[in-house]
């Protein structure tokens, strides 16, 4: 099965994986694209976003185990270059943007299930201003308009929204791999 977590930044994407690797250690972890790009990261810009789509694309397209689990899929990246738009920051042509559409639908054939960790009142995780809330939050906005999209999303690509504690973000991935 290809998990794949999905979220804005600081939206519980890696505690979510780290307890569900502890649960199921058959689970190939695949970490979120960011980790494995040589870049300093002082703020988000089209280029950086693109690049971390590619390897997501390829990751999920190519996986080393028939279980995975991934942090982000290419459709946070693509969030968060819809995101910048929104923010009049700068951002992708429109070409780019139809062709990392493109790899992000490709890429989701190969995901099962598809968590998305929206933001809520009630699952509140604080963050510092130097974590940039506006695009924290247009990224979330973006990214729950996207899931609703089905053209980019196939219908064999289960999407499910998970909130709750830590406890019931775990218990709702797990009874979604069981339906």
């Amino acid at each position: 099965m290809h998990i794949a977590i999905s979220g804005t930044h600081a939206s519980g994407k890696s505690t979510l994986i780290a307890d569900f690797a502890a649960a199921h250690p058959h689970f190939e972890t695949l970490s979120d694209p960011f980790e494995l790009i040589d870049e300093q990261f002082d703020q988000s810009n089209a280029g950086m976003l693109l690049r971390q789509l590619r390897l997501s694309a390829d990751r999920l397209e190519q996986p080393d185990s028939p279980d995975v689990i991934a942090e982000r899929s290419p459709l946070d990246f693509l969030a968060y270059l819809f995101a910048l738009a929104k923010l009049n920051r700068a951002t992708a042509s429109v070409e780019v943007l139809e062709r990392a559409r493109e790899l992000t639908t490709s890429a989701l054939r190969h995901v099962d299930l598809l968590a998305v960790l929206p933001l809520n009142s009630r699952d509140v995780i604080w963050i510092d201003d130097d974590e940039d809330p506006d695009l924290r939050e247009a990224m979330d906005a973006a990214l729950l308009d996207l899931i609703d999209d089905a053209d980019l999303i196939q219908a064999t690509t289960r999407v499910l929204e998970i909130t709750g504690d830590r406890a019931a973000r775990l218990a709702a991935l797990e009874a979604a791999m069981t339906d």
